[in-house]
């Protein structure tokens, strides 16, 4: 990957890449709202459907295929949340503030707070020495050999994949983004506490309509099926073979978008229920291109078509990634530390 990318690089500096984008970071009314009809509709009508199923006695599992279908649609409404963080999604930056605290609502995630540690993220990524927020917690080798035991678990027990994407994923939507970000200001904490009011008043309403018994029923597996999903997906956008990750004083944004961020090349499906969020790589150069712009980015601007794809073979194949390896200057298993030298 780093190769293809170094020979792009040399050619364009990090303005020229900016400014190469330039006409793709323009936000159409037409293509947001026909992305928030085809979206929500479905999404609303699988919650209707899921009522239903519940309330008349319906085999459970019935429910769990569509809260499937439903978790998967979650991921796009984060997708459209995330866009509207980054003052993509629609021209006006009140539209962007008010979908993003209704995305934010449906997806258990307080908008000012998670645009503050998520812009944190877009700041840091790649940077070995400012890592810790809007982030996985990743250590290094020569970290993971000097912590002590307890903490050597407690990491290892934080990136197992079926804990990171399962309970992980839902302590993270349900408890932990109901609390403010380490340096959050007043602006941030505000936007949690209408969140948390907001989700609050949902249930409410809910446990006198449906009652809460459905409503727990329907939501819980939807929320933890599609907090998996958007997990992962934020997982193998930063962590795969050959990431580019270094101390600060060598850090370089370009870098970190052409080499630190991934290229998924998914099945067309998968491609419109994340969003487009795979092209990842053109998301770090410039952000605030908006998701439907993506596509169109990445056909039309051959600089970016050097860069390697990742298969979605590959990016399960990364969830073995524990460690990143400074001396080797890429992410390794666990099981490297007690290889020998001449496989590490």
């Amino acid at each position: 990957m780093s190769t293809a990318n170094s020979s792009a690089e040399s050619n364009m500096t990090k303005a020229a890449w900016y400014q190469s984008t330039t006409a793709y970071a323009q936000p159409s009314l037409g293509k947001s709202l026909w992305q928030m009809a085809n979206t929500f509709v479905p999404y609303l009508a699988l919650w209707a459907t899921m009522i239903v199923l519940v309330r008349r006695g319906y085999p459970y599992w019935l429910t769990l295929l569509l809260a499937l279908a439903a978790g998967a649609l979650l991921i796009r409404i984060f997708i459209l949340f995330h866009d509207c963080c980054h003052g993509s999604f629609f021209a006006s930056a009140r539209a962007n503030a008010l979908l993003g605290y209704v995305t934010g609502v449906l997806t258990f995630t307080p908008f000012e707070d998670w645009r503050l540690a998520h812009n944190r993220h877009h700041a840091t990524a790649g940077d070995l020495d400012r890592r810790g927020v809007g982030d996985i917690w990743t250590m290094t080798t020569g970290e993971y050999l000097a912590a002590p035991l307890w903490q050597r678990f407690a990491y290892r027990f934080y990136r197992n994949p079926f804990i990171l994407f399962g309970p992980g994923a839902a302590l993270l939507f349900l408890i932990i983004q109901r609390f403010c970000t380490r340096g959050a200001g007043q602006r941030e904490r505000r936007g949690v506490l209408r969140t948390n009011l907001a989700l609050l008043a949902v249930a409410m309403a809910a446990s006198l309509t449906i009652g809460w018994q459905t409503y727990l029923l329907i939501q819980l597996p939807i929320i933890v099926i599609g907090g998996g999903l958007g997990v992962w997906l934020f997982y193998v956008q930063h962590q795969f073979d050959d990431a580019y990750w270094v101390r600060h004083g060598a850090w370089d944004p370009l870098k970190v978008a052409l080499e630190g961020s991934s290229y998924m090349h998914l099945p067309k499906i998968l491609q419109w229920l994340s969003g487009n969020i795979g092209l990842h790589h053109i998301h770090h150069v410039r952000p605030n291109i908006p998701n439907y712009n993506l596509q169109q980015c990445q056909d039309e601007i051959p600089a970016f078509q050097v860069v390697k794809a990742m298969t979605l073979g590959a990016s399960l194949r990364s969830l073995q990634l524990g460690l990143f390896d400074e001396r080797l200057g890429k992410p390794v298993t666990f099981r490297s530390l007690t290889a020998p030298a001449s496989e590490s």
